[in-house]
């Protein structure tokens, strides 16, 4: 199952869908909406997020664990170093390697003091790179310490992410160098807005690969948050480093906006749409994010 999705990665078409845990007991309620719309049917995979924003939430690997059993489907487990030391990584790896949660997105993690959790300290032993090496450490037998480990793990296939724009090109092109050389398989970018803003970055990492002798097939996975209201597409410009919302989309949701909600929403679900297409057909290895909007991903997918 999870070999096969790497095969499609690397050599035809990838869809993934991301989840974000509740702040709640279960997540059954999560997977039932996904069922009921039947998205499984319409995706690759899906994603688990760790705590984004470090607000508390369902842990990250059982939820994984929870629609991979449900639905037969891969899922990318999100695994940040905010909240965990090098003990505690390489510990969840192990228990997940077990459960056959062998798809890990490793993330800095966004800083503790943003918490909803009174008082959280955050641990940050370093960036997300020394998971990326855990995982290249685990798939050699051993363990970061160089121990061996009595039964080795089953193939760990690790992710990382990467901002869709920067003033300075070059500063993308080089953390993307950054990543690929410590193991990353696929590098998800922050949303797209703009084709020619994808092309750039399909042309960034051709020259990343070029530069990782040890790993040249990382993939690019272009990321799509839709947009259908004015004051998200807003925000997402104003307060989202690595984001760039062009002024055309902003002022023409502005317009229908004025009209009414219906049109505001029509209007960038539109766009969002058309721009889903033409990712898809210029490289089909997407990762769309919804915030549990799983309607709205369905009429995206569909």
């Amino acid at each position: 199952m999870i070999e096969h999705i790497i095969d499609k990665l690397h050599n035809g078409k990838y869809i993934t869908l991301e989840t974000t845990p509740l702040h709640s007991a279960k997540f059954a309620p999560v997977i039932d909406k996904i069922a009921k719309l039947g998205l499984d049917k319409l995706v690759d995979g899906f994603s688990t997020t760790d705590n984004p924003l470090a607000k508390l939430k369902y842990n990250a690997l059982f939820a994984a664990k929870m629609l991979q059993d449900r639905f037969n489907k891969p899922v990318l487990a999100t695994m940040s170093m905010r909240d965990r030391n090098r003990i505690a990584l390489q510990s969840d790896l192990l228990g997940a390697n077990e459960a056959d949660i062998r798809m890990i997105l490793a993330l800095t993690g966004d800083p503790a003091k943003i918490s909803d959790q009174p008082h959280a300290k955050g641990v940050f032993e370093s960036d997300s790179t020394l998971l990326l090496d855990m995982v290249s450490c685990f798939n050699s037998g051993i363990d970061y310490a160089g121990k061996p480990l009595a039964l080795d793990p089953d193939p760990i296939y690790p992710f990382a992410v990467i901002n869709s724009y920067a003033k300075n090109p070059k500063t993308l092109q080089k953390k993307m160098q950054k990543k690929i050389s410590h193991g990353a398989q696929g590098i998800i970018t922050q949303p797209v807005y703009d084709l020619e803003n994808a092309k750039h970055l399909l042309d960034l990492m051709e020259s990343a690969n070029r530069e990782n002798s040890d790993n040249p097939d990382a993939q690019l996975i272009l990321g799509l948050f839709p947009l259908t209201k004015m004051r998200t597409a807003q925000f997402l410009a104003s307060h989202v480093p690595g984001i760039n919302v062009p002024s055309s989309w902003i002022e023409t949701l502005r317009k229908a906006h004025e009209i009414s909600p219906e049109e505001e929403y029509k209007v960038g679900f539109e766009l969002s749409k058309t721009l889903f297409e033409e990712l898809k057909s210029l490289h089909p290895k997407i990762h769309l994010m919804t915030a549990n909007q799983f309607t709205v991903a369905k009429d995206i997918l569909s």
